[in-house]
């Protein structure tokens, strides 16, 4: 599914997602949009892209996962489950809801889509995506 939103601000932003590939868009080096397709899990925020995050499938979520979205001081978290929404034990999100940070959990592509509107309104939202391998 493409999506027609480029970017925020020479930010990162979701072009489009298929099974198992999400194309990010950034701005390159001289200003022109930059396509990237990513095929691992990933994750995004308006102005940070972590190309290789840890979880390569669902069983293997741990909270320390989630702990290291901390550093990004997110105001909500948008989980990505892959191609099926699974709502994982909420004891994986301890480390966000200790303080306070929101989480919301669907599809990958739901995610996708949601992100780029929440990104797009200025938000400082990120977006984990297990893309399962």
């Amino acid at each position: 599914m493409k999506f027609s939103q480029d970017t925020f601000g020479g930010g990162y932003s979701i072009r489009a997602y298929n099974a198992g590939t999400v194309t990010v868009l950034s701005a390159g080096e001289s200003g022109a949009p930059r396509s990237e397709v990513l095929k691992r899990s990933f994750i995004i925020a308006p102005q940070r892209l972590l190309r290789d995050w840890s979880p390569r499938q669902y069983a293997q979520l741990l909270p320390e996962h989630f702990a290291v979205l901390l550093e990004l001081e997110p105001e909500l978290v948008l989980f990505g489950t892959g191609e099926t929404f699974r709502y994982p034990p909420p004891t994986l999100f301890a480390p966000l809801s200790q303080r306070g940070i929101g989480v919301e959990v669907m599809d990958t592509g739901a995610a996708c889509r949601t992100y780029n509107v929440l990104a797009g309104e200025g938000r400082q939202v990120v977006a984990a995506i297990l893309l399962e391998s």
